[in-house]
């Protein structure tokens, strides 16, 4: 049972839907397109979005299409938040327009061009934040960021999501021998 798909969409103020074959949804941050599965219907009631499946074999495509339709309208009104930390000594990041420079340890800066939809700021040259309104094009980025140097376990240097809970390892214990 699609406990997800049967919950309303609440519609902000200066976002606009036109459904059809996909649902185009459009905002004060930009403009994004959600598939829609056959089977699944979309009504518009007094400033909320609603779900409906035909019956029980899709549930599963209704909780989806649903999440998928609330990340679209809660992107193009307020957008979304993703936050990196550059951890290392001597590991720095800096943005101009859209190239994005990391100094993380190799013999050579790493530039990453960053999409159009996603925009980039560094603060203090080691708290990386980016913003959008694709939520699923703002978590590639982020990730694909992240593995330029993903946190090592043994110094926990490296790129890592703010706020991400590292397990440290225990180096080797010096018993040399025989």
């Amino acid at each position: 049972m699609s406990r997800v798909g049967k919950k309303p969409i609440p519609l902000p103020k200066g976002v606009k839907l036109t459904i059809g074959n996909e649902l185009h949804v459009e905002g004060p941050k930009g403009k994004l397109t959600v598939p829609i599965p056959a089977g699944i219907r979309l009504e518009q009631k007094d400033g909320t979005l609603e779900l409906l499946r035909d019956n029980d074999k899709l549930a599963a495509l209704h909780g989806l299409t649903r999440a998928l339709a609330a990340n679209a309208v809660q992107g193009v009104s307020t957008g979304f938040t993703r936050e990196l930390d550059v951890v290392g000594t001597g590991y720095r990041a800096d943005v101009k327009g859209k190239i994005a420079t990391f100094i993380l340890g190799y013999s050579h800066p790493i530039e990453y061009l960053l999409p159009a939809s996603v925009d980039m700021k560094v603060d203090k040259q080691t708290h990386v934040i980016l913003t959008g309104h694709d939520r699923q094009e703002l978590g590639q980025v982020a990730a694909q960021i992240r593995a330029l140097r993903p946190p090592d376990p043994y110094k926990n240097k490296g790129v890592r999501y703010t706020g991400e809970v590292l397990r440290k390892k225990a180096g080797k214990t010096g018993a040399g021998g025989k």
